[in-house]
């Protein structure tokens, strides 16, 4: 019997864990969500190597890969070794000339080298980098989401990010995109669906949308 259930693969974005999808639920007689959570990379490790690692726990065959900021970057890379059914990217960029001019000038200046060595140990300056906003009274819920603390994991990331060069479109890509994200301003972001009034941290709190209108998106 043919399996007719669509499996979803989940990658968070940057420092964050899988509790981001914790209000995603499609109808469960088609999807099933699968999510996926960061390791520390070994030394130098090539984002290519790590996207390989993460497709080894990927299980069913041409699943959807869906990938937040950071994550949304990687599930590009997985589905360059991995056939897909679909690859949907939220709140991220399909390339270099996506990301602002200060992530764009970063890798020339190496200012992404010199952030604060304690950024892993303060979730308000963690949020400012991975949700591109200020925690204020949601603090205990960033403390929640933002769990991945290891530096080489932080420096790791900000330095692939900074230096990722998309080599080719999936096949089957959707993008999209908050009207208010300020991590990657919308006026950089080209060929998406744009979420009116959604920010970078519109997994979570639009959730509503994504539940209405994934289903349609990823069938189509």
């Amino acid at each position: 019997m043919i399996d007719e259930i669509t499996h979803i693969y989940c990658v968070p974005g940057m420092a964050a864990n899988p509790s981001i999808f914790k209000n995603i639920s499609l109808p469960s007689e088609k999807f099933k969500l699968h999510l996926l959570e960061w390791f520390v990379p070994n030394k130098n490790m090539s984002l290519e190597a790590y996207a390989k690692k993460m497709n080894e726990q990927i299980i069913h065959q041409n699943p959807v890969l869906l990938g937040v900021s950071f994550g949304g970057m990687l599930v590009q890379e997985m589905a360059r070794f991995q056939p897909v059914k679909k690859v949907v990217v939220v709140s991220s960029v399909k390339s270099s000339q996506e990301l602002p001019r200060r992530m764009r000038w970063a890798k020339y200046t190496g200012a992404h080298k010199i952030l604060p060595t304690g950024l892993v140990n303060n979730v308000e300056l963690m949020a400012k980098y991975a949700f591109g906003e200020k925690v204020n009274e949601r603090l205990k819920l960033y403390e929640e989401y933002l769990s991945v603390r290891d530096k080489n994991y932080i420096d790791w990331s900000l330095d692939k990010i900074v230096n990722w060069r998309a080599k080719d479109f999936p096949a089957e890509m959707v993008h999209i995109h908050g009207e208010k994200d300020p991590v990657f301003p919308i006026k950089n972001i080209k060929n998406c669906i744009k979420v009116k009034n959604g920010t970078h941290t519109m997994i979570i709190h639009r959730a509503k949308w994504f539940n209405e209108n994934l289903p349609t998106i990823i069938l189509q």
